[in-house]
């Protein structure tokens, strides 16, 4: 790491790398297989009531012999949008909410990464929260692109090891922005976690682009990706916390490996080799010299955490 990044770390990134504790070393992991899940659910605006669930499906994850568990965009408030909710939202719920569900991976030695929201200096941020499978938070990743009003901007990029894995977060209109995946992949990152709460089946004219963009993210870095989206709700197919559902895991090649349909609640699972995720083509845009390699170089240098 060179010393203006070393600085940018100890600075814009000091939050999140003190969270995650001790920086993993640099050098690559060599992974034997690791087995992903994405977890499809519906849940309430009651944080304490959204990680009972929460916790009976890492549970389930756990029966199915996952490593790691994604849950979808800020599934311990069930993505509640009500401008009045966020007036009176209180912390310590979230907070309480969250230290159930991190007792629940330390007990049952899996990895959880959990839709969530947090504050700091008074701003609430709409955030995934990483846990590794000995119960340790490693850090947070907070939207940078918001499609609602209520949260505040991330300013972090982080790759944070999970289980084994160096791993990067993007929370649903993310997604339309392919350098938050490029950065952390050229970065190290062989998994991306996308957790989501997209708009619902009465949008039709935007499902052929919810597919195509997470395969898009996965093999244009070679890498895998992991999706975990709400369902959609058939008793409320416009309720805002409900989704269209479609849960994956994708290959570094581009291809689906198993893919939830609309409506369910359930667990997509799979097992990987994290070996397969070569990060060819990312290396590739930095390294072979064109006209966008050290723009694409300078801004590797904005990622945090785990970094090669």
């Amino acid at each position: 790491m060179n010393t203006s990044r070393r600085a940018f770390v100890a600075t814009g990134g000091a939050a999140l790398v003190h969270a995650a504790g001790a920086e993993a070393p640099a050098q690559d992991h060599k992974q034997a297989t690791l087995r992903v899940a994405a977890c499809q659910i519906l849940t309430y605006p009651e944080p304490a009531r959204s990680a009972e669930k929460v916790c009976s499906w890492v549970e389930r994850a756990a029966g199915e012999r996952a490593d790691v568990v994604l849950f979808p965009e800020a599934t311990l408030c069930g993505y509640t949008c009500d401008p009045e909710y966020w007036k009176s939202a209180n912390p310590e719920e979230f907070r309480s909410a969250e230290a159930a569900v991190i007792a629940t991976a330390k007990r049952l030695n899996i990895a959880v990464i959990v839709g969530t929201a947090h504050w700091e200096n008074g701003k609430v941020y709409n955030s995934v929260l990483a846990i590794d499978r000995d119960g340790s938070p490693r850090g947070r990743y907070s939207k940078v692109y918001r499609a609602e009003k209520w949260p505040t901007m991330g300013h972090v990029l982080p790759v944070f090891t999970i289980a084994g894995v160096k791993s990067c977060f993007i929370i649903c209109h993310d997604v339309r922005y392919p350098e938050l995946v490029r950065l952390p992949a050229i970065a190290g990152a062989q998994i991306c976690y996308f957790a989501s709460n997209e708009s619902g089946l009465v949008e039709e004219h935007k499902l052929s682009a919810y597919r195509a963009m997470p395969i898009s993210r996965a093999t244009e870095n070679s890498i895998f990706l992991v999706m975990a989206n709400a369902p959609a709700d058939a008793k409320n197919v416009r309720s805002p916390s409900q989704s269209h559902g479609n849960s994956k895991v994708i290959h570094p090649d581009g291809n689906v490996l198993i893919e939830a349909g609309y409506f369910e609640e359930r667990l997509v699972c799979a097992s990987i080799d994290p070996n397969a995720a070569t990060r060819s083509m990312a290396r590739r845009a930095v390294n072979e010299g064109t006209i966008i390699s050290e723009w694409l170089r300078t801004g590797s240098h904005l990622v945090t955490g785990d970094i090669s």
